[in-house]
């Protein structure tokens, strides 16, 4: 079952590149799929691929609501993080993932690490103290 997963995702992304899904395109898409390597790791897990679908799902209406706050209320605070790999991920299952955190538009991943690490470039808004609004309002005032 899960092979047949591994085998959609990459017809799906072969799909996606060639934006054609005619006979002979589909013939050669198969073929390319069932050729390229498989990586001898972790059989992934059903519930793994339905939980990444999921995330997926939930994150179209979360990237139009980050795309429309950027442009109402800038953000001028970045910052690159390092996030950890979920464990027993298979290389379709870290694709998945580093495609959600890249669909948002506050997140992007810079550097995928072969010891199970992501490097994420993130923006957020700089966070006001009370102090510093407290100044801005009088500012504005005089």
């Amino acid at each position: 079952m899960i092979g047949f997963l591994d085998l959609v995702l990459r017809l799906t992304i072969w799909f996606l590149l060639t934006a054609d899904v005619s006979p002979a395109n589909i013939i050669i898409g198969v073929a390319v799929a069932l050729l390229l390597p498989r990586s001898p790791t972790f059989p992934a897990v059903l519930k793994d691929w339905l939980h990444v679908l999921w995330e997926i799902i939930v994150a179209i209406p979360q990237a139009f609501f980050e795309a429309v706050e950027i442009m109402v209320r800038p953000h001028s605070r970045e910052d690159v993080v390092m996030e950890q790999v979920k464990p027993n991920r298979t290389p379709g299952l870290i694709f998945l993932d580093i495609f959600l955190i890249t669909f948002t538009p506050k997140t992007i991943v810079l550097k995928y690490h072969e010891d199970g690490r992501y490097e994420v470039h993130r923006v957020r808004r700089r966070k006001r103290l009370k102090g510093q609004a407290v100044k801005h309002q009088e500012a504005q005032e005089s």
